[in-house]
């Protein structure tokens, strides 16, 4: 991932749509799949898998998450 965060958006803009896998090293290490739907200035919205489930579960992190390495993105994909 790029080390600024104006890149870092403007890399995720160009993936909007793209299946990603999240590592989460905020607390216990946690992996979830999922599509990037939306990017904002500060934040970018993931849809998660629903397993399953009825209901949308969409998450938000920002782009320091990424920058600080609290997450890994790694899609499925590169572009």
């Amino acid at each position: 991932m790029p080390n600024r965060l104006a890149d870092i958006k403007n890399k995720l803009d160009s993936c909007i749509g793209a299946s990603l896998t999240i590592t989460s090293h905020i607390g216990r290490k946690k992996v979830n799949n999922g599509v990037l739907k939306e990017t904002f200035p500060a934040i970018f919205i993931v849809e998660l898998d629903d397993d399953g489930k009825n209901s949308v579960e969409r998450v938000s992190y920002s782009y320091t998450d990424v920058l600080t390495n609290n997450i890994k993105l790694d899609f499925a994909s590169e572009i």
